[in-house]
């Protein structure tokens, strides 16, 4: 896939109609209200950008999983709300998507003036990208913007298919993601090490499949451990473990091993009897886990391996927490992990999800170069699977 692609700054903005695909997500409390604005936060340098450039400026993006349907619990109209007050601006808002609230006010935009449409996903035709929805929301605007990372792993109307008829370009938020993450993956300054973490090895085994072609050490955490400690033939009690995987992992550590690629798992674990957050905590060497026990985290040799492993590194991406971070008796690996990242020096990037949430958490978040704001998009990427949302943009000379 080219990851060199055009952005806002390439292209004539000024007087025309620009419709721009947001991630605006947010998650809301019982009464409506925005509980955390950071997706909206993250878009405002490209709609600044567009502003400051006399650009008439058309917002669009989903909010929750509406089925296609009207849902007023997923209306835009708060997030409509909270960005006016951080543009310091009004945000008109269109009440429908492709309908004559949003054709009006799209025609009636003034340079430098914002309107963001209702919840693109109230309408079944978004997620199936069909022709007629795109061509329909394509001819509010002049020219398209893709500035949501999150959903550009999906093919649908407002991520891809409007780019059949209009012009398309990226936002910052896409650039900087695309810049970073791609220039890891394709000039990495080494060595080049990856941690990945999280449940189950069958989220990860096109990244780990990929990565063993350009990184020079992989580590393994989190539960998708077991499944490698199972096909080594070692004891992991009842930890949680992928037995229709136990195949793959045997083929990738004889891959690691063709390409000389140092493939690192837990020495020791800590362990509990029961899966809840004030288990009785018990460390033990790998292959030697009780059959009453399963593994939550990994234990303190593994923490010296691992952290050791990352702070000689030139790069190092992390996709999936050690363990089950969420209680705290269970978060050591996580936390020394990701102070391990912070302070390497090394250039820092951090898949969406849980590992974004973990370095959030624990306070790590500005001593890491970049922190992707997709979860499933930033697995793809790392993949090497072309993303939908930014194979569709023009091409930079």
């Amino acid at each position: 896939m080219n990851y060199n692609k055009k952005s806002i700054e390439d292209v004539e903005v000024r007087n025309k109609r620009v419709l721009v695909r947001c991630d605006f997500n947010v998650p809301q409390n019982d009464s409506g209200e925005i509980t955390a604005d950071k997706r909206i936060v993250e878009s405002l340098p490209t709609i600044r950008y567009l502003i400051n450039n006399g650009a008439k400026v058309i917002l669009c993006s989903h909010l929750g999983r509406p089925k296609g349907e009207y849902n007023l619990k997923f209306s835009m109209a708060p997030v409509a709300r909270r960005l006016s007050e951080l543009l310091g601006m009004p945000v008109a808002f269109a009440s429908d998507v492709i309908g004559p609230d949003a054709t009006g006010k799209a025609r009636a935009l003034k340079e430098g003036e914002v309107l963001l449409l209702e919840n693109v996903r109230f309408h079944k035709e978004e997620e199936k990208n069909a022709p007629e929805f795109s061509k329909a929301l394509a001819s509010l605007a002049e020219l398209y913007v893709n500035d949501a990372f999150g959903t550009a792993h999906r093919a649908h109307a407002s991520t891809a298919g409007v780019a059949n008829y209009l012009p398309a370009v990226c936002g910052y938020l896409i650039r900087k993601e695309v810049d970073l993450m791609g220039k890891a993956l394709l000039n990495p300054r080494r060595p080049f090490v990856a941690v990945l973490g999280g449940a189950k090895v069958s989220d990860k085994i096109g990244v780990i499949n990929n990565l063993l072609e350009k990184c020079d050490c992989i580590i393994i955490g989190g539960a998708m451990a077991y499944t490698f400690h199972k096909a080594m033939g070692k004891a992991i009690g009842k930890s949680r473990c992928e037995d229709d995987k136990v195949g793959y992992a045997l083929e990738m550590i004889e891959k690691a091993k063709e390409k000389g690629v140092d493939f690192l798992f837990p020495l020791d674990n800590v362990c509990a009897k029961e899966f809840s957050a004030d288990a009785e905590p018990a460390v033990f060497h790998s292959g030697e886990i009780p059959g009453d026990y399963m593994g939550l985290d990994i234990g303190p040799e593994t923490v010296g391996l691992y952290t050791d492993a990352v702070k000689n590194a030139g790069t190092v991406v992390w996709n999936g927490p050690m363990g089950v971070f969420e209680f705290e008796i269970f978060a050591g690996g996580t936390k020394a992990v990701a102070a391990a990242i912070a302070e390497s020096g090394a250039i820092s990037i951090i898949g969406g999800g849980d590992s974004a949430a973990a370095v959030e958490q624990l306070g790590f978040a500005d001593k890491m170069t970049h922190i992707s704001t997709g979860g499933g998009a930033s697995l793809e990427f790392l993949e090497g699977l072309e993303l939908p949302g930014i194979a569709c943009l023009i091409d930079s000379e």
